[in-house]
């Protein structure tokens, strides 16, 4: 079954502060602070494991607002989203601003010759891969306190705080997390810029795939 709850988070960014290396437990962190009218938020990014061999893959991709309808980030606090296109619901495969290529919006793989059109009409944006450090640092140069943020994930289940932003689809058969897959329910990071555009950081896992089917769990290579 997918995650329990799902939404975003709008609100102020108040600061950011790393996990110490050296602290107990499983996974790193960028934590964020952010203001809502509700209180304080906190957010839990991941950026890597520390204790498995799982790596942390991330991409920056700059948003115009429009690619968040029907969210309205002048709506601050937390919102419940449905799991489905047109939702406001993110999904790092389907939707078609998020998608490494065009041809990532297909359930199943294209056929062969579609694929070639495909590769040379749409421009890649590949993930890229590195330790939690990298993953921290080209995350934080966006987090600037006192510019409007909207966290996609995970609600708390006590107190105010948001988790799970980062795919939350594509983990394997043996993995813990298989149970929790499911489509348009994947997290994100963004900051407004003076611009009036949306700065994102997606991130996933190395062990996630980038093709799934419509529970959320992975294709066939």
């Amino acid at each position: 079954m997918p995650l329990e709850n799902y939404g975003v988070l709008s609100g102020t960014l108040h600061r950011h502060f790393r996990d110490d290396p050296d602290d107990q437990g499983r996974w790193f962190h960028v934590h964020l602070e952010v203001d809502t009218p509700a209180g304080r938020y906190a957010c839990a990014i991941d950026v890597d494991s520390k204790h498995s061999s799982t790596g942390v893959q991330w991409k920056v991709l700059t948003l115009y607002p429009s690619v968040l309808e029907p969210v309205d980030p002048s709506a601050t606090g937390f919102h419940d989203l449905s799991r489905a296109s047109g939702s406001g619901a993110l999904d790092y495969l389907r939707h078609p601003a998020l998608a490494d290529r065009a041809g990532c919006l297909f359930v199943r793989r294209p056929p062969g010759w579609l694929q070639g059109l495909i590769d040379r009409v749409s421009r890649p944006r590949p993930w890229i891969s590195g330790s939690y450090l990298e993953a921290s640092q080209a995350l934080e140069p966006l987090l600037v306190p006192g510019r409007q943020v909207l966290v996609f994930g995970e609600p708390f289940d006590e107190g105010l705080g948001v988790h799970n932003v980062h795919q939350n689809q594509g983990d394997p058969r043996d993995s813990q997390w298989w149970d929790d897959n499911g489509i348009w329910q994947d997290g994100a990071t963004l900051v407004r810029r003076p611009d009036g555009r949306y700065d994102a950081f997606l991130s996933r896992f190395s062990t996630q795939a980038d093709a799934t089917d419509q529970d959320g769990h992975p294709l066939p290579a």
